[in-house]
């Protein structure tokens, strides 16, 4: 059952973010949950994918329905999709006329009769395409509990790829244990606390663990950064998204950090030029703020 969600098939090209099929999956699991059934009409998904795509895809010039769209068709060849009258991959037109997608029915009826397993689905597919930072606002989005118990914790869940054990700390102490962008060096009891390793092309979308695609930053930091509000540019200089908005002091500070350049101790690696750019173009969303 895990297996099924977590190898969803997409298209990938040069390490391009898809995960509008994972979306739609975690919408239909959302609603499975809550109303005992994953039907998911064309109207809610016009509207409630496509802002799940807009929120936490990658920046895309597709109209809005149109990347819905793809999903909501082609998660048909992956054998735990069907839709309730046969239309053309891809087309718009035919699913405003009423047309509802759930999951295949053996699919559901299993879900339906595991309610427990259909939170666990939901964490497997979630951790397999987005960072922690960012799979609790995921979670959320789609009506589950963000704090629900994390993949290794299930029984039967697993990972191709395992961590480095020592990746942290190397990170970590690269960077002087202290935030690359802000500076904050938090410390308690002589431990280091509210700084986290953050890697820049996501280890989830086969990021290496090297020092070369790590950063020391602090949670917040680390939490802008993964949601694309903070980026790099060619000169590893940070960036700012217009569509960061804050109202008091605090919140503005972000914009100071527009332009800072990265500055690490000797002998410590800028991230290299590849996982910028994936960030930059995977990740970052909107416009940076004018030099």
């Amino acid at each position: 059952m895990l297996a099924v969600f977590s190898s969803l098939r997409q298209h990938q090209q040069n390490g391009q973010r898809s995960p509008h099929k994972p979306l739609l999956a975690l919408l239909a699991l959302g609603r499975l949950a809550a109303n005992g059934r994953s039907d998911v009409p064309w109207s809610v998904a016009e509207v409630e994918l496509a802002d799940l795509i807009a929120e936490f895809g990658p920046a895309s010039r597709t109209g809005r329905a149109q990347s819905a769209a793809y999903p909501f068709t082609r998660l048909r060849a992956d054998g735990i999709w069907t839709l309730d009258r046969d239309v053309v991959m891809d087309n718009v037109s035919p699913l405003r006329a009423g047309v509802t997608g759930r999951f295949e029915q053996a699919l559901e009826a299993r879900l339906r009769s595991e309610p427990a397993l259909i939170e666990t689905v939901a964490r497997v597919l979630v951790d397999s395409h987005f960072p922690s930072t960012v799979a609790g606002d995921v979670l959320s989005a789609v009506g589950f509990d963000p704090e629900a118990a994390a993949v290794g914790e299930h029984p039967g869940a697993s990972r191709s790829r395992r961590r480095s054990s020592a990746w942290r700390t190397a990170v970590l102490e690269a960077w002087d244990r202290q935030c690359a962008f802000c500076g904050f060096d938090g410390q308690a009891g002589g431990m280091t606390i509210g700084l986290d390793a953050a890697h820049v092309r996501w280890f989830a979308l086969d990021g290496p663990d090297e020092l070369n695609n790590g950063l020391a930053l602090c949670t917040l930091h680390h939490k802008l950064f993964d949601r694309g509000v903070l980026g790099l540019d060619d000169d590893a200089a940070v960036v700012v998204s217009q569509r960061f908005s804050a109202r008091t002091a605090t919140g503005r500070a972000v914009y100071e950090l527009h332009g800072l350049r990265l500055r690490p101790r000797p002998g410590t690696p800028l991230p290299a030029a590849p996982h910028m750019v994936w960030h930059r173009e995977q990740v970052f969303q909107g416009a940076p703020l004018a030099s």
